[in-house]
């Protein structure tokens, strides 16, 4: 008889596309803000959010280790720092003890949970084995946040962010295309390249704003709301990207949810990004988008 996994899951389990290899170790449930009208990842009844039981957590990461070989733990769901930097460093220590070959624990975060952490405390997780964190700031406006209730503004983003980078641990950024829809969409794309200007993270991504459930839930704060276009979203995408002046900052837009894909490091390859985006909205027809059957929502 094969031995169970020694990981309970409640699903549904969200993780970075970049996470495809890691374990996912839940050790909370659901967001703890869980507000932001354009999510709906962690709404169904069952992702309620509570912190998992520690000592579930601590046994499933001494089962794990005796069953597999993993080089990567992603600490699920929506914000795992959002725990006590004494459990959080509980974890770690256990993940170093039972799963040695683990090279990097990464988790999701919501800056609102690190207002209360000090850099300090950062490092010591940091020291501990955490190495990345992927940070949903959306947008770098204060109008666009509001509109979406993301309980952030681009000071409390700059903050968090700051804060992990002077902790050493390497942030991940997304950034949401076309989430301030047309009537905002200039001052979406401005500040958000102000704010990773300032920020300078290492990584930055950005995703297409979509409601695969409806946006019903999206509309009751942002009822004027009207969507981008194609070529709009492409046109917002090549405002940012103009905007931005970043050192070393590996940027990319090939999650499932982009029409066009884009690699490249800023600012190194700015120039050569821009012609491409450039030529996506003045030939859309020899730019090679991912067709609408294609986007993985």
């Amino acid at each position: 008889m094969s031995a169970r996994f020694p990981i309970d899951y409640i699903e549904p389990v969200f993780r970075p596309p970049s996470e495809a290899q890691s374990l996912i170790l839940p050790v909370t449930n659901g967001c703890s803000w869980n507000q932001c009208t354009f999510c709906e990842m962690y709404t169904a009844a069952q992702k309620k959010f509570r912190a998992r039981d520690e000592a579930q957590v601590l046994e499933e990461i001494r089962r794990a280790g005796e069953q597999l070989i993993v080089n990567r733990v992603f600490l699920a769901d929506g914000d795992a720092l959002v725990l006590p930097t004494r459990r959080l460093l509980a974890i770690l220590q256990a993940i170093r003890e039972h799963m040695p070959e683990v090279r990097r624990v990464s988790s999701y975060c919501l800056p609102r949970n690190l207002r209360k952490k000090s850099v300090e405390e950062l490092k010591e997780l940091a020291d501990a084995g955490l190495k990345m964190a992927y940070v949903g700031c959306e947008s770098g406006d204060d109008e666009v946040l509001a509109r979406v209730n993301k309980g952030e503004t681009f000071d409390s983003s700059l903050s968090a962010l700051d804060k992990l980078g002077q902790a050493g641990i390497t942030r991940s950024v997304m950034i949401l295309n076309g989430l301030g829809g047309q009537a905002l969409s200039d001052q979406h794309a401005d500040n958000s390249a102000r704010l990773m200007n300032e920020a300078q993270p290492e990584y930055l991504s950005t995703l297409v704003v979509s409601f695969p459930m409806g946006d019903a839930r999206f509309r009751e704060q942002f009822a004027d709301y009207r969507p981008l276009s194609q070529l709009q979203l492409f046109g917002e995408v090549e405002r940012l990207l103009a905007g931005l002046e970043l050192q070393h900052t590996v940027f990319r837009s090939d999650h499932a949810s982009n029409y066009l894909v884009l690699k490249g490091n800023l600012g190194r390859d700015k120039a050569h990004l821009l012609a491409q985006v450039r030529s996506a909205i003045e030939q859309p027809q020899q730019a090679n988008l991912r067709q609408e059957w294609h986007r993985g929502l």
